[in-house]
Parts: structure tokens; sequence; C-alpha cells
């Protein structure tokens, strides 16, 4: 039974480095070194070979999207990312990822959603709790180390859902596959809470009202917006889908420096009060910390399209210095400027009038419309996999947009249900990415290498585990009922 389930949810092997958003992680996992989803027979063609070659240039397209960046960046004209994506995939034959490279993909990576919270989570978990960040940092970059060191162990793995095979078989993969899906849909639904809180900010004074709907304003523009990124999962150029990536790590880098200007620039004086510590409030502040961490799933393909794999240690202890340095550096500014008052995006905190606020809420809004179609990439080609090879491309298309279009709907009304940024959030924090980051990589560990580790390593990842567990389970609980609270609170206004 498990091993149909796995067929079923487990992306293939073949991953490769992508940008900063969940969705874009996965997007290269389908593609197989055999193909189990049709479990053809020898010397038989494969069923998905009609999507496969598509497949494969998407595959290339974002193996290093540094190098698609810096190509789109000395072209012009409409043909800029075919280009990039040829030359790209002309490199894809061998690693060719420098040191630098590695770094600036997976900083580019971690920085994403989790950046609006951290101002926020400090000043609610205090001052000292931003010991809890850079130590939960530590913890990260030690298990994308020992993720490495999995990958020695068996060359023929390339993904976390490999790795996860090889430590635990086919209910490996499985679970790894359920907590990366889960990851993927929880985040789709964080960022359209994030548009819907920030988009009535872009249109301020605008009022909209259908008599036949019982919407507010904030609702009918947080629809318009997902309606007018949902063509954009029926795209079958896969190509198109790559530029959205790098929209999207624009938009996260230009947050980032209007926060900063309005420090440097504007009359909100540094200097709020920030509490020392809020033990009440440390399981929900290490949630939203754990999210902005996340980013493991996709360290296998950093790893494989490097140059140098030796370095890869040295890559994640960079990496993870400079994000910790980021996020510290944030937290403290967004803190210091708005006290008690920041919220947990720390946008919508910026003062009204100022170029960089609308500059900064432009990004906030854009950002989700960029991502839908990333995310849903895996879905879609994982889907396309197991569809009829007697079927047209017409009706693969419809069939792939159809289901991504309705998936997308759900999400937007569940986020419209319950849109509490910080609860989703520090939810997804607590129960899936401690998992992912923390508690999966040492359990693999353990189980790959188990017998030619010293008693202190498997002390050190025994308890890094037994501290993911806590966690996860008091994050969690902290989480769902700060959730459900709000919850029933707005039901009852």
């Amino acid at each position: 039974m498990a091993s149909r389930w796995c067929q079923l949810l487990c992306p293939q092997p073949k991953q490769v480095a992508s940008e900063s958003m969940h969705g874009a992680r996965l997007a290269a996992q389908q593609l197989g070194r055999g193909c189990d989803a049709c479990d053809v027979e020898a010397g038989k063609p494969c069923r998905c070979a009609q999507g496969q070659e598509e497949d494969a240039d998407f595959v290339a397209h974002m193996v290093s999207n540094r190098h698609i960046r810096q190509e789109e960046t000395t072209r012009a004209g409409g043909g800029r990312v075919a280009a990039a994506a040829v030359t790209t995939q002309q490199h894809h034959s061998k690693p060719a990822s420098t040191f630098a490279q590695s770094v600036i993909n997976m900083v580019g990576m971690l920085i994403g959603l989790g950046q609006l919270s951290t101002p926020y989570a400090l000043e609610n978990g205090g001052w000292a709790s931003i010991f809890l960040l850079v130590g939960l940092g530590i913890m990260c970059a030690y298990t994308a180390h020992i993720i490495g060191r999995c990958l020695d162990e068996e060359p023929s793995s390339k993904t976390y859902q490999d790795i996860g095979q090889q430590a635990f078989g086919s209910k490996g993969r499985l679970i790894a596959s359920a907590f990366i899906y889960l990851e993927i849909f929880f985040a789709l639904v964080s960022y359209t809470i994030s548009l819907s809180d920030n988009i009535p900010l872009v249109f301020a004074g605008v009022r909209l009202h259908l008599p036949w709907l019982r919407l507010s304003t904030t609702q009918l523009l947080t629809v318009m917006a997902v309606l007018v990124a949902l063509p954009s999962l029926w795209l079958r150029n896969l190509s198109s889908i790559s530029f959205l990536s790098f929209v999207g790590i624009l938009m996260s880098m230009v947050i980032l420096v209007t926060i900063l200007c309005t420090a440097a620039f504007s009359n909100v004086g540094l200097g709020k009060h920030i509490p020392v510590l809020r033990l009440d409030k440390i399981p929900t502040v290490s949630g939203l910390y754990m999210f902005s961490y996340a980013g493991h799933i996709v360290f296998p393909n950093i790893y494989t399209a490097m140059k140098d794999r030796s370095s890869f240690t040295r890559v994640s202890v960079t990496n993870f210095f400079m994000v910790a340095v980021l996020y510290t550096t944030l937290a403290f500014v967004g803190a210091s400027l708005f006290g008690p008052s920041v919220n947990s995006q720390v946008t919508l905190s910026m003062p009204p009038g100022l170029l960089v606020t609308k500059v900064a809420l432009w990004a906030t809004v854009l950002t989700p419309v960029t991502k839908y179609a990333l995310e849903f990439a895996p879905f879609a080609i994982q889907l396309e996999h197991h569809l009829p090879a007697t079927m047209g491309p017409r009706a693969r298309i419809i069939i792939r947009g159809s289901i991504g279009s309705a998936g997308l709907l759900l999400i937007l009304a569940l986020a419209l249900s319950v849109p509490y940024f910080q609860y989703v959030l520090s939810l997804t924090g607590s129960l899936i990415s401690v998992a992912i980051s923390v508690i999966f990589p040492c359990g693999f560990y353990l189980k790959i290498r188990w017998g030619r580790l010293s008693r202190p390593v498997v002390v050190l990842n025994a308890a890094m585990i037994a501290v993911g567990f806590v966690l996860a389970v008091v994050g969690t609980a902290s989480s769902a009922k700060l959730l459900v609270k709000s919850i029933q609170n707005g039901h009852v206004a």
C-alpha cells in the first residue's frame, strides 16, 4: 500500500536548484531516471514522453537561477529568457556552480515570506529571543551539512525524497513527499493571506460592492488579483514560468531594501522599547523563526549542481551566517522602528504616503501573483505523467489548468476564511518546517550512517531530534490554539 501511494505522491528523482519560494524548489523534482509513473515494459516507449521534453527544459533552466539572471542582464528583447534557458541547458551536462553561485542560490532561496514576520516575532518574543533565532540557524546549518553527507553515501540520490528512501525505503519517500506538498500548500495559503492584507493599502480609497456577493472591498480586490494570476497556471511554456521565478526574487529584495530605507531616511525614529523576554510567546515565535529557515528540500539540488561538492559545508555555513545576520538586522530595525505596534507583516507598519512604503506594498502584492504557477508546477508535471498516453496536448492543458485553477480557488477561499497571517505562518513553521529542516535530516543521517558514527555525533543528532520534536509539539499546539481562538473571535465579531 505504501509503495502505491508513494508512486502517486512522490516526485521522481532529478531535482535542481531553484529560487527562493517553496514551489520553485520543487518544480524540477518530477523527472525520473526511469519512468516509475508509467511502469513501462522493456523496449516500449514511455507514455509520459509528450511532456518530458519541455519538463527537461524546465529542469535545465532552473538548475542555476543565478546563471540565468546573469544571462538575462546581458541580453535584450523578448528572447532573453529563452536564450538563457538554452545557455543553461548547454551547461547542464556537468555540475558548474561555483562557491559564490551556490551561496547566492541558497541565500536567495531562504529569503522570502519569513522576512516579513521577523520584526513582529522579535517584539513579541523579546530581544532575548534573538538567541533562539541564531540557535535555530546553527541547527539548520548543521542539518544542511549532514544532508550533504547523506548524498555522499549514495551517488544516485539527487533529491530530498531520495534521501528519505535511502534511509527508510518507500515509506521514507512517501513521508518526505507528503510533508513537502503540505509545505507548498500552507505556503500558498500564507502568500494569499499576505496578498489580502496588503492589497487594500495599495488601492487605498477604492470601494467595491457587488450586491449579489457578500464580500468586502478587500476580499473582492484579493479575488481580482488571484483571477489575474489564474491564467499563469495554464502556461505550458516553462521558460515563462521560470521568468516568474526571477521576478519573485527581485520582489523579495525590494521589500528588504525599502524597510532599510525607511529606517535610514524617514521621520520614524529608532529606539522603541523591546521587552527582554516573553516566555509565553516563545512557542509561537519559534514557529515564525523556523519558517524563515525552511529550505532544506532544495539543498540536495544545490549540492548536485556544485562543481566542488566538498565545499558544500562551507556553503551552508556561509549561507546561514549571512541569513541569520540579515534576519537579526531586519528584526531589530523593524521592532525598534515600530515597537508594540509592529504588524505581523512589517510592510503594514510602514508610514503611509512615503514612496518607499508604496514600493514595498506593491512588491508584497506582486510576490504572490508571481508564485502561483511556480508552486503548482510540481503538481502539474506529476499529473501529466499519470494521464493516458492517448490524450492529446489540448486535453492535457485543459486538465492541467482546470485542476490548478480549482486548487488555487480552494486556497483563495481558505485564505479569505482564515486571514491570520502570523498564526498560519507559525503553524507551518512548527508543524512542517521543523520536521523538514531538523527532525528528518537528523533521522535520515542516523539511519544511513548507523554504526559508523561516533557516540558524540549520535547524541548530538538524537538531542536535535528531541529539541525539534518539542518545538514542533509545543509550537503547533500554541499556534493552532491561537488560530482557532482568532477564528472564533472573528465569527463572533
